[in-house]
């Protein structure tokens, strides 16, 4: 039996095991690198470990390390979570090796597995279905394909490739990536399926024979190949979950499956489907599987069970389900820059309506699944998940309903993050109607606009400077009676200035009477004409504090909750977020950037350097690769010109700002 278990990862799905093994009174280990030495899941642990250092290589993915760490604590088994080690077989069998418990797979069973074209071959001779693939590029004539990693999954190293010129940089680009993410560059080249779902099934073993099916997932909605949005059980043609159930069953004898564990299908349009890969551990998404069992299963409870050599109950039929679960990926990034990841630290995290944190929830509500809370620090080592909200409800209907109207009233500050994107794809008509496939967000530009629409920003800053004015006014060591930003001078009216979401400036000015009503406004980018004006009736002020700001337009009361930290100031609406940046009155002089410099978004290394100084370029040309949160980003010329710098060679490590090249838009020649 289990006494004190080990988590072998971090974040979230620490978290998510911590809390199966107080239910069941099991000890907990975590391990942790520098940068997360103040994160929720090490002050959740009963007892942690310390890996030195900050990046995967020197913390995470050191096997090593992680059972040194077993050895010192006292613990006699080891959970892997999912990312890292989870699916490496050499880990499994160090693990066994050492004596101790390893919840999971066997390691011949994540090693037939974890070569994507060896599992291909196995289960190709159990009869499950698969799409044409190649290894030697020169084989490939008919396009497009997807190029893959052949050791890992989550997206890593994939690139579809749609004309023959493309598919050697691709397949170059996904063995990088591939390298860096699992230790192994082997790529392989399937046939790509256009307008195809994404579906895959939900298997659970013992060591006694016995293999059960949990139900379907349909994870189409994704970026980078990644899924961002899964829903259980999936809104499919009549008999399909059943065929998918049969297939995942049989793939699922074919290698004498233990622990939890999913196969996944590529279906498509017309109603065809194909194994993409068996994922040998839990999975991000299991959270919607166990919404919908009426048994309330608790997935991690069956794996610790399991792992103690406990036998499946051997007639259940699991798949029955209860209502709709929908499920979303909260990440720390920016979709309309390129997925760009965010950092900094989450100065307010708040989710309105939570019923449970990772947990069954026995009726409709929503549950929460996070790795951060307020005060958390986001950085660039690892991947850019912060949390999932997940949503049941009766119907696919009401379940997409409840978890719009709380994503979109959750205050999340300090970071930018996905949020705006999730509740628009699920607030879209073709998303209700279940027209969803891997490549809807390319089809659907129009989710990527941010929720708040830009006529009302003016609006939404206007409230930050009444807010602003107020807590000035609060904290007024002398006259702090009268009425804020009121002044002797009616002509003059007061102004504040803010830096927008979009990067924009805007300036607020207003009016206050000795009443402290509102008798003017205007909101005016410095760089156009004026967007809003109350000189003519329209807007009034019902309160103003620091924190909340009432006003009345056209007759409609609309509150705005306010939240200032330092010159930052987050403004939750009720069409939508903004976070805006104070600037001071006098600003300080700084120092001058080159015309032309392109700068680096975020903290990172710069892995590759496309060209040369003196070189021709035109927009959108590649210059450089930046790498950061485990994934590659190009950087692009943003006009043609020739390259007068390259100041980062490859290999250097970058700040947020730091110049990586330089354009010059005239040829000097």
């Amino acid at each position: 039996m289990i006494t004190r278990l080990l988590v072998a990862n971090r974040g979230e799905i620490a978290r998510r095991v911590f809390a199966t093994c107080r239910a069941l009174g099991v000890q907990t280990v975590a391990v942790h690198s520098d940068a997360d030495a103040a994160a929720p899941f090490v002050a959740e642990a009963d007892q942690a470990v310390r890996l030195p250092g900050n990046t995967p290589a020197e913390t995470y993915l050191r096997v090593e390390k992680i059972l040194d760490a077993a050895r010192r604590s006292g613990a006699d088994a080891v959970h892997p979570g999912y990312g890292f080690l989870a699916e490496n077989a050499e880990f499994a069998a160090a693990v066994t090796d050492a004596g101790l418990t390893w919840v999971g797979p066997p390691a011949k069973v994540i090693a037939a597995m974890g070569d994507k074209l060896a599992a291909k071959a196995l289960l190709a001779e159990a009869g499950v279905p698969m799409l044409p693939s190649w290894t030697d590029t020169d084989e490939v004539t008919d396009f497009p394909v997807l190029v893959k990693a052949s050791a890992g999954g989550g997206g890593r190293g994939m690139r579809i490739v749609r004309t023959a010129d493309e598919l050697a940089e691709a397949v170059a680009s996904a063995r990088r990536e591939a390298a860096a993410a699992f230790g192994d560059g082997t790529v392989f080249i399937e046939r790509y399926v256009e307008r195809g779902r994404h579906v895959e099934v939900q298997i659970f073993g013992d060591t006694h024979g016995t293999v059960h099916v949990l139900g379907v997932r349909e994870c189409s909605i994704q970026r980078r190949h990644q899924k961002i949005i899964e829903e259980a059980p999936g809104d499919l043609p009549p008999g399909l979950h059943d065929r998918l159930h049969e297939t995942a069953m049989a793939a699922g004898r074919a290698v004498d499956y233990v622990g939890a564990g999913t196969v996944e299908f590529l279906l498509a349009p017309t109603g065809e489907f194909f194994f993409l890969e068996m994922n040998t551990r839990l999975q991000v998404e299991h959270p919607v599987t166990e919404l919908v069992t009426p048994a309330g299963l608790d997935l991690v409870r069956m794996q610790l069970l399991v792992a103690e050599g406990e036998p499946l109950p051997a007639h259940r039929h699991y798949p029955a389900t209860r209502g709709y679960a929908i499920e979303v990926r909260l990440c720390a990034e920016e979709p309309a820059q390129g997925w760009r990841p965010a950092t900094g630290t989450l100065h307010r995290f708040s989710v309105p309506g939570v019923d449970r944190e990772f947990g069954w929830l026995q009726r409709s509500g929503l549950r929460l699944d996070s790795g951060v809370v307020a005060g958390s620090v986001v950085g660039v080592h690892y991947d850019s998940l912060l949390a999932k909200l997940i949503a049941v409800a009766p119907t696919r209907a009401e379940a997409t309903r409840l978890l719009a109207g709380a994503l979109s009233r959750a205050e999340l500050h300090g970071v930018a993050t996905n949020r705006d994107l999730l509740v628009r794809v699920l607030r879209s008509p073709e998303f209700a109607a279940g027209e969803v496939d891997t490549g809807f967000l390319d089809r659907h530009p129009e989710v990527f606009d941010p929720l708040l629409p830009a006529d009302q920003v003016p609006l939404t800053a206007l409230a930050a400077a009444l807010a602003g004015a107020a807590h000035r006014r609060a904290i007024a060591p002398v006259l702090s009676g009268l009425p804020s930003g009121w002044r002797n001078v009616p002509a003059v009216p007061q102004i504040t200035r803010f830096a927008g979401p979009a990067g924009d400036e805007i300036e607020i000015r207003y009016r206050l009477d000795r009443t402290g009503r509102l008798v003017e406004w205007s909101g005016t980018p410095t760089d156009s004409d004026a967007v809003g004006s109350a000189s003519a009736p329209g807007v009034a002020l019902v309160e103003a504090t620091p924190d909340r700001v009432v006003l009345d337009v056209d007759g409609v009361e609309r509150a705005y909750r306010v939240h200032r930290v330092g010159p930052a100031v987050f403004v939750d609406g009720p069409d939508g977020a903004a976070s805006l940046t104070e600037l001071p009155r006098l600003p300080l002089p700084t120092a001058a950037v080159a015309a032309g410099s392109l700068l680096a978004p975020l903290p990172g290394a710069v892995t590759r350097v496309h060209v040369q100084v003196g070189q021709r370029v035109t927009a959108g040309e590649p210059l450089l690769t930046l790498e950061a949160m485990k994934l590659e980003h190009p950087v692009l010329a943003p006009i043609d010109g020739v390259v007068a710098e390259l100041p980062v060679p490859t290999g250097g490590q970058v700040q947020t700002g730091a110049v990586l090249a330089v354009i010059d838009e005239e040829d000097p020649r």
